[in-house]
């Protein structure tokens, strides 16, 4: 069995520091959001956003949103969604012994595109501090994957000695199909923010967990949202996402990306 040694470097970015590890991968991340102020407290807006994995080579997420928020005060507000996700599932293997103990079979799932409903509600309460505002999101989500058939192919590679053998046993299973599934998770997430009205850079950091009964993984973002007018604006950013205890069906490796996003307000 392959054995992997991880390298652990540290990384801080203002003041929030993470892990990242030999074994991780790159991407880019591609949003478009339009946003609708309907008065003075809600808002409602759409969303488009791409992203990519493998060193930025292998196309992984298109996702499709839409979403309201409402402000109750200056320092609470509420929000709602919906997601539709086209999710790039990565390949499995996986290996075990035949029940007579005499060989050693390999299952393999190549990589397929699934789709993914995710709904989630929200609160944020902030804080000005200065020209800085501090907040943090409680965010609940439930995302769900409906059951899908996919390609599954079996061969036997080893005798119970670890002798290799011939892959003509190779075959591809009927009628597998990867089961549908529901997950519910805690977002908790703070950030600190440069907020001066009309500013041509608005710097940010922000430190995320994704938690469902264990932390599963801890995303960090640092950035800068880019005022170009009243309407317009940009969002630059680099992000750092640790993998935790995340299910062996729903691997990922930790993952570094760059994001550019556009907003347009009307």
């Amino acid at each position: 069995m392959e054995r992997s040694v991880r390298n652990i470097v540290l990384a801080v970015f203002v003041g929030l520091s993470a892990s990242a590890f030999a074994q991780s991968e790159g991407g880019l991340l591609l949003g478009v959001e339009a946003e609708k102020k309907i008065d003075k407290k809600l808002s409602v807006s759409v969303e488009a956003e791409m992203r990519t994995r493998n060193d930025f080579k292998t196309m992984d997420r298109w996702k499709f949103g839409i979403s309201g928020s409402y402000k109750f005060t200056k320092w609470l507000k509420a929000d709602v969604g919906y997601d539709l996700l086209n999710d790039n599932n990565r390949e499995k293997k996986e290996y075990y012994t035949s029940s007579s103990g005499k060989y050693v079979k390999i299952h393999w799932r190549p990589g397929y595109w699934g789709v993914k409903h995710r709904f989630h509600a929200s609160l944020t309460g902030s804080v000005k501090i200065a020209d800085f505002k501090l907040s943090l999101r409680e965010r609940w989500q439930y995302s769900y994957r409906p059951e899908k058939d996919v390609t599954r192919w079996t061969w036997r590679v080893s005798d119970a000695a670890g002798n290799a053998v011939s892959d003509t046993d190779m075959r591809l299973d009927d009628d597998y199909s990867r089961s549908a599934k529901g997950k519910n998770q805690l977002r908790s997430r703070l950030e600190i923010a440069y907020d001066k009205k009309r500013a041509l850079f608005s710097p940010y950091a922000s430190m995320e967990l994704y938690n469902s009964w264990a932390i599963e993984k801890i995303r960090y973002t640092v950035g800068t949202g880019i005022r170009l007018s009243k309407q317009h604006s940009l969002d630059v950013f680099y992000r750092f996402e640790n993998m935790r205890n995340v299910d062996a069906d729903e691997y990922d490796p930790d993952m570094h990306y760059l994001g550019i996003g556009y907003k347009f307000k009307f």
